[in-house]
């Protein structure tokens, strides 16, 4: 079979590293029980068998300390500081248990990675000196193209959130078999509010949604949507979608305090404001929406022109 990835590098040392990360990159989810099946120590030399080809760098550290040798230490501390180690997909930084590479265990390492379509190309001699860093390179071959790693669903997770939507959905629908049947009552809410002039066709859907009028404010002096005026805007849409028959004309008030041109301004931008939501985030068709503004000149409280419930957004609700 032809060769899918070959290892360039110097010394041996390194292109026994590089074959291992050929592997890894073959084979991403490999973990370090499968790197150690895919390439057993008892392979390479006779000396400790039992003992796994590959650990973790915590691991090698005990292994080092239990040793209680300069050179171990030494080596270690090279390790590290050449990054003579490699990451697997799962997070585990692992090192090799094997001190030193001789020919006849390279050679056998390569006749290992050339079951895996891994091939090693001539290597240079490192530079010479203890702490020296080495290196090495993958190059895919015969149009190769190595998998991409993907992170593992915590599946624990999804189960706990899926548990507490349901439990939520759950809490929803027994507070909605608790409340009360709605009043028909003719009436209109505002002071910076939304508000909808009641039509009787409609009047289950507009009673829901008129709990939540006392919420939704403007901003004073602004024509900016507060959140809670967003979320009655988005029940209204529901009720135009179930009525596609409905129109609705959206009038903005002001009280008499300061520059009556801004506040004709202010009027209709407040008015504009919500048809735009109504129309970009709701879906609705302009063409049932209307945006007028009136500025001051339509005081709810005629005898104090400047009272705050002169501030107002009304919904009309047309035939």
């Amino acid at each position: 079979m032809a060769s899918k990835v070959r290892v360039n590098a110097k010394s041996q040392k390194w292109a026994a590293l590089g074959v291992i990360d050929a592997y890894m990159k073959m084979y991403p989810h490999a973990t370090l029980d499968d790197l150690n099946k895919a390439f057993p120590r008892s392979i390479f030399t006779e000396s400790d068998p039992n003992l796994p080809l590959l650990v973790t760098l915590e691991e090698k550290e005990r292994m080092a300390a239990a040793t209680k040798t300069t050179f171990d230490d030494d080596q270690l501390v090279e390790w590290k500081n050449t990054h003579y180690y490699l990451t697997t997909n799962d997070g585990k930084d692992i090192a090799f248990t094997v001190s030193m590479w001789t020919k006849e265990m390279f050679e056998k390492m390569l006749s290992q990675a050339k079951l895996y379509d891994i091939e090693f190309a001539k290597y240079e001699a490192a530079e010479k000196g203890f702490g020296k860093r080495g290196e090495y390179s993958l190059e895919y071959l015969n149009g190769y193209v190595p998998p991409v790693p993907t992170k593992k669903k915590n599946w624990l997770w999804i189960l706990i959130a899926a548990l507490l939507l349901i439990i939520i959905i759950i809490l929803l629908l027994m507070k909605g078999c608790n409340k009360p049947e709605p009043q028909i009552v003719e009436k209109v809410v505002e002071v910076e509010k939304v508000v909808v002039v009641h039509d009787t066709l409609y009047i289950k859907e507009i009673e829901e949604i008129e709990k939540n009028f006392n919420a939704a404010e403007f901003i004073k002096g602004k024509a900016d949507l507060s959140e809670s005026a967003k979320f009655v805007l988005h029940d209204l849409a529901k009720v135009m979608q179930k009525n596609p028959q409905v129109r609705l004309r959206l009038e903005g008030h002001t009280s008499a305090e300061g520059d009556a041109a801004f506040n004709q301004r202010l009027s209709e931008q407040r008015a504009q404001a919500a048809v735009d939501f109504m129309v970009q985030h709701e879906g609705i068709d302009a063409s049932r929406l209307e945006a007028v503004g009136k500025g001051s000149s339509e005081p709810k409280n005629a005898a104090d022109p400047t009272a705050p419930e002169n501030r107002r957004t009304e919904f009309i609700v047309l035939e």
